[in-house]
């Protein structure tokens, strides 16, 4: 077995992953893939965009390079460097040629807090070139016929400074993600969890209240990820009211008035 042929069957999704589809975006990702076009997600934090890769990885049987974008990457990283061992210097891919050598999907979460010199990079990947310049090397790589390049960014959190360029934006079909309507939410997180409905339901009505706080002193409301690890506390053992604290209260705010909102918001629903 060839390096690429073993590196693609470590990048596989062998267990299906629970995701629970919320509108038409499973057939909508799959005409993308047939076509080849790049994707971009967009929604706030937590609301199932990495999980909904995940899947479609797995349905497609297409193996998934995920790199989780932040203010210190740089296009090195993604593309590849020279580096020194014992016998010189050696090239060693990136995790994006990794996926375009091996026909992955490559998925790039919260794209704008990497560095700016990464849009550069991923542009020619995704016109009808399909190609990324490795220029330290000197090697053009033609993209994988089952090459596939996903992003995602949550347009709501973004500054002027972070948001993504027109000439990026206009490069991908794009599908938009919320948090799931309470029934659908109150099935994620009992199915997440292990967690009675019930109990599930009250999580997720405060999850609600809090989302409502949005712009009223929360930048961001609490993630359908975040009423997970409530939910799972509770399995633990530990009271309700304390798990909305630990997880859907503290990690969100430090503003006294805003938490007592969060707090009596539990309270009510205990």
């Amino acid at each position: 077995m060839s390096d690429l042929s073993r590196g693609r069957e470590e990048y596989l999704v062998t267990r299906e992953p629970y995701y629970r589809s919320v509108g038409g975006e499973v057939a909508l990702f799959e005409a993308a893939w047939r076509q080849r076009l790049p994707v971009m997600l967009k929604g706030p934090t937590g609301c199932g965009k990495s999980r909904f890769v995940e899947y479609m990885a797995w349905k497609l049987g297409r193996p998934l390079v995920t790199v989780a974008c932040n203010e210190d990457v740089t296009a090195s990283d993604l593309v590849g460097r020279f580096l020194l061992d014992g016998q010189g210097t050696r090239w060693q891919d990136g995790p994006l040629t990794q996926a375009a050598r091996m026909g992955a999907i490559c998925y790039l979460d919260e794209i704008v807090e990497a560095r700016q010199d990464t849009m550069v990079v991923i542009h020619p990947l995704t016109d009808h070139r399909r190609v990324l310049p490795l220029d330290k090397k000197g090697e053009l790589v033609r993209a994988h016929p089952d090459f596939q390049l996903v992003i995602s960014y949550n347009p709501g959190y973004q500054s002027l400074m972070k948001d993504l360029k027109q000439s990026t934006k206009q490069r991908f079909t794009a599908l938009d993600f919320d948090y799931p309507a309470r029934d659908a939410e109150t099935d994620i997180v009992a199915s997440e969890s292990g967690l009675d409905p019930a109990t599930c339901a009250r999580l997720v009505d405060v999850a609600h209240r809090a989302r409502a706080l949005k712009g009223h002193g929360l930048d961001e409301g609490v993630s359908t990820r975040l009423v997970v690890y409530a939910a799972k506390l509770v399995t633990e053992g530990v009271l309700f009211a304390d798990a909305c604290a630990m997880a859907m209260t503290r990690p969100v705010t430090d503003d006294a008035d805003v938490r007592a909102t969060l707090i009596h918001a539990a309270e009510v629903a205990q």
